[in-house]
């Protein structure tokens, strides 16, 4: 029987877990938290944190793994490269996973390459970004350079909200570092979804397009992913062609991706983010439902070495969605209402994982959602019109508290 190394045991990867089990593995999970719970679908646990590279190489090596997975986490992702590497295992170079991880790193990669990119530099420190302030046109956005789920993420046109907003960042950075780069204005619904490449081709792709809430405690954390995107064919090839020309100069090999993207109105591509790694959110599940593609266990196989060359593009079918359950305000969790036409029309799947009498905070990243729907509609326009409304058709019920935003 193959072992397998999952690196996480949220809830986030569970799927990914049984999955495993499902294909007939022998699955091991590393987690810094002991209550974590993959756990209990898993054959052992082990309370090593995903991003200790020494920890999880020395426990990968006793175990003598046959592959390693880092479903839907970007800070371990380079550690599932790095350990791979080292035993010779399955993998994408670690480097070039670090440089696609590192937002600054990507930036400098983008530009020297000659991708669109807007105006970007990382930092370490507030002074430093002070003393370059104004070598920026405004607004701007300052990120944390390693996070993910947009937490520590936010837009500024004024110097006097750069120390705020910087230490916000720099809470969120395990690498205690930000990135300043210049606002790109979208056209339309900037670009998500995930992908798949087979010895560094982009086999399959499915773009979703991300909503956000303008009313959310961070107007910059998508709230949820439609299928399919609303793109014109030639656009999405044009991004598919930006993905490859990224994928072609980092040697990138087999293996999942997740993507955001922006297009401006001279549609001209810009590549935010390609995370090497499969989406959150049940982004996943949601494309196999509009494609049949199962893109978890693709990412199982490719890992473990095992062909995957019967993968294609398929066009989705039919309209999807997920959605993360999020609540406007913290306080007390006393449940959630969802519309009776949603539920009885649309609601395919759903999972809600805050229990009554917990302690729930404003949506400010995507760690703080309270669960997921999953979602299909008729058309192309009662999806966009339901996901940019959402908030009409679910209700999260929150008694207000003294508990503050994290």
């Amino acid at each position: 029987m193959k072992k397998l190394l999952m690196l996480g045991g949220a809830q986030t990867q569970v799927p990914a877990i049984k999955a495993a089990k499902e294909m007939g593995l022998y699955v091991i999970i590393t987690d810094y938290l002991e209550d974590n719970p993959g756990q209990q679908f898993a054959d052992e646990s082990y309370n090593i944190s995903t991003t200790d590279k020494k920890g999880v190489l020395a426990l990968a090596k006793s175990l003598e793994i046959d592959g390693i997975v880092s479903y839907a986490s970007e800070h371990a992702a380079p550690i599932a490269a790095y350990v791979a590497e080292n035993l010779g295992l399955p993998s994408s170079p670690y480097k070039s996973v670090e440089i696609l991880t590192m937002k600054d790193l990507f930036k400098t990669f983008l530009r020297e390459n000659n991708f669109n990119v807007p105006k970007a530099k990382g930092y370490h420190s507030l002074e430093e970004a002070k003393a370059d302030f104004y070598n920026f046109k405004m607004p701007v956005m300052i990120k944390p350079v390693d996070s993910c789920g947009s937490r520590g993420v936010s837009k500024i046109d004024s110097i006097e909200l750069l120390q705020e907003k910087v230490e916000d960042a720099l809470r969120f950075s395990k690498n205690k570092r930000f990135i300043i780069e210049e606002y790109i204005e979208k056209c339309g619904y900037q670009v998500g979804g995930d992908g798949f490449s087979v010895n560094g081709k982009l086999v399959f792709r499915c773009f979703s397009n991300e909503h956000f809430s303008p009313t959310s405690s961070n107007p910059f954390v998508p709230v949820g992913s439609s299928f399919p995107s609303n793109l014109p064919e030639y656009i999405q090839d044009k991004i598919h062609n930006e993905i490859q020309r990224v994928l072609d100069l980092l040697n990138m090999q087999t293996g999942a991706y997740n993507f955001d993207i922006l297009v401006d109105s001279e549609e001209d591509v810009y590549l935010l983010e390609i995370a090497a790694r499969n989406g959150g959110d049940w982004i996943p599940q949601v494309t196999k439902y509009a494609t049949d593609i199962d893109m978890v266990e693709y990412t199982i196989k490719g890992a473990l070495g095992e062909d995957c060359s019967d993968l294609i593009c398929i066009k989705p079918k039919g309209f999807w969605s997920s959605y993360a359950v999020n609540s406007l305000n913290s306080g007390i969790f006393k449940g959630v209402e969802i519309h009776k036409e949603l539920k009885e029309n649309n609601l395919i799947e759903h999972e809600i994982t805050a229990k009554n009498g917990d302690s729930v905070f404003a949506f400010t990243g995507s760690h703080l959602k309270i669960g997921t729907l999953l979602v299909k509609y008729s058309s192309m326009e009662e999806m966009l019109e339901k996901m940019d409304n959402m908030t009409n058709w679910i209700q999260v019920i929150v008694e207000d508290s003294l508990i503050k935003n994290i």
